[in-house]
């Protein structure tokens, strides 16, 4: 009872006049601040629009009065923060205990400010309980360091020597996993690097791992086993070995299962995201596209990860050719209200997906029909290293003026396909990319006699079917089987030879 009368003492002196917060369930104010938010909830908007709708007109007066209110509602946003709902099961797990650390800390040294110690002592242990818990060592450490403070503060000897006894053990573990997490942060920038970078992280890796091993052994912490677990599944995704790859997945989704993994922190959509993926690398279509059915539920819509999980499922999707599927996947990407909080890199990339499946399924839209046609001719150029999506993009271009037996354009791209292999796949882990190049190639040499370019490309087709998936250390991307599109190929030359044979036989009738 007196922990609670002094909470109130505090809260009723120190609370301030108007809270900092904005009242959602209000739904009828008329407050500038929430008719802002409500604005904002709705169709994307310019800030003009905004204006003229909160203060019905748009001078220089206007727009300071909108500065300063935009300001205020960006504050009481960021405070709304502090009381988000974690306990949706689709987030990263390990947000909510954190969230319970962080809330705590707070909490802890609010009191402790305030002179109440016995009332912070209770808190900061209950913070390193949770922290321990849910293995943040740093957290842990933290606590301890406070503990220690407060208790020479204090003047209790005994908790002192105990809390400095513990928290020796805690900062030799954190000096560990300090290692552990720069190898880690290296890795996974040079892994986000270009492709030059990531090959020449091929050599590396087996150190890496080694030595992340060796520091596991010593901490046995949730932080060295993920270092350990991200790392082993980047070495075999370099090399294009996917198989691996699934059985990593699986063998720690059976860890987690049997209570091995801590789960307060191991977050299984990732792990199921990589298993999908390894799928798709690995051909396994079919049975890569009904897991991902069963994961996609696990992904929140707001978050990132939600739209790489549906990529990895689209093109799942493409690769099992269920094209319809693919096209509705598509429509999800877009109709989702985060769409646009994407990079610049990634809504190019579901620009160029929708092109493809456009392509072997085209809307009878004219508009869509417009804005493929506009966006084939003016693609973007996706990487200074000219490789993964720059393959998918010539390939496309190329497809797309066979189709229309545009000549000129044609040529245009033969002779940029000849370039970029020449320049930029060379190297044998590149070998599917340089057989399918040489495929198209054939079609321009045989002057598009379909029989012709099926007998050619025969040999090409069955080196092809038998050549290695290349690994992420080459950048490359097929959106497309290679094998699949060059059906489409020659099914395209196929239905101009029909077209031709009708107009042929069409004139022989007229004369």
């Amino acid at each position: 009872m007196d922990e609670l009368t002094t909470l109130v003492r505090i809260v009723t002196d120190r609370r301030q006049a108007v809270l900092p917060f904005l009242d959602f369930s209000d739904r009828n104010s008329s407050q500038k601040d929430l008719r802002l938010v409500r604005l904002l909830e709705g169709p994307v908007i310019t800030q003009t629009q905004l204006v003229k709708s909160l203060y019905g007109k748009t001078d220089t007066k206007t727009q300071a009065t909108y500065r300063k209110l935009k300001s205020r509602v960006q504050q009481k946003l960021l405070n709304h923060l502090y009381f988000l709902d974690q306990t949706d099961p689709r987030h990263i797990a390990s947000r909510r205990y954190e969230q319970q650390c962080l809330g705590l800390l707070h909490q802890a040294k609010i009191l402790a400010g305030e002179g109440e110690y016995n009332m912070a002592e209770k808190l900061f242990r209950r913070f390193i309980r949770i922290a321990e818990a849910a293995e943040f060592t740093a957290y842990t450490m933290l606590g301890a360091r406070i503990l220690r403070n407060l208790y020479a503060e204090m003047r209790q000897p005994a908790k002192y020597k105990h809390i400095v006894k513990q928290l020796s053990k805690y900062q030799a573990k954190l000096a560990l996993e300090e290692e552990a997490e720069t190898l880690y942060t290296d890795i996974k920038m040079a892994l986000n690097h270009k492709v030059k970078s990531r090959k020449f992280l091929v050599n590396q890796m087996p150190a890496f791992e080694a030595r992340l091993e060796q520091l596991h052994k010593q901490v046995k912490s949730y932080n060295t086993f993920h270092f350990l677990y991200f790392i082993r599944m980047s070495k075999e995704e370099l090399v294009g070995n996917y198989q691996e790859i699934i059985n990593i997945t699986s063998a720690t989704e059976k860890a987690r299962k049997q209570g091995k993994i801590n789960e307060k922190r191991f977050d299984k959509r990732f792990n199921n995201y990589m298993s999908v993926y390894a799928h798709l690398r690995c051909r396994k279509s079919e049975k890569g596209l009904a897991l991902a059915e069963e994961y996609f539920k696990d992904f929140h819509y707001s978050s990132g990860n939600w739209f790489y999980f549906l990529e990895t499922y689209l093109l799942l999707a493409v690769h099992a050719r269920q094209y319809g599927q693919a096209f509705e996947l598509l429509q999800q990407a877009r109709k989702n209200p985060y769409y646009r909080k994407q990079r610049v890199a990634a809504q190019q990339r579901w620009e160029l997906y929708e092109a493809y499946v456009q392509f072997v399924r085209p809307e009878q839209s004219p508009l869509k029909m417009r804005h493929f046609t506009q966006f084939v001719q003016t693609v973007p150029d996706y990487g200074r290293d000219k490789q993964g999506y720059n393959v998918a993009i010539l390939i496309l271009q190329f497809l797309y003026f066979l189709q229309r037996r545009d000549i000129e354009g044609l040529l245009a791209r033969l002779e940029g396909l000849r370039k970029y292999e020449q320049r930029h796949l060379r190297d044998p882990a590149t070998l599917r990319s340089q057989l399918f190049f040489r495929m198209l190639l054939t079609t321009v040499k045989e002057n598009f006699v379909l029989a012709a370019c099926e007998k050619k490309s025969a040999p090409l087709l069955e080196r092809l079917r038998a050549a290695p998936q290349p690994g992420e250390a080459y950048g490359e991307i097929e959106i497309i089987p290679y094998e699949d599109l060059w059906e489409l190929t020659l099914g395209i030359l196929r239905q101009q030879q029909l077209e031709q044979s009708a107009a042929e036989q069409a004139e022989r009738n007229r004369t």
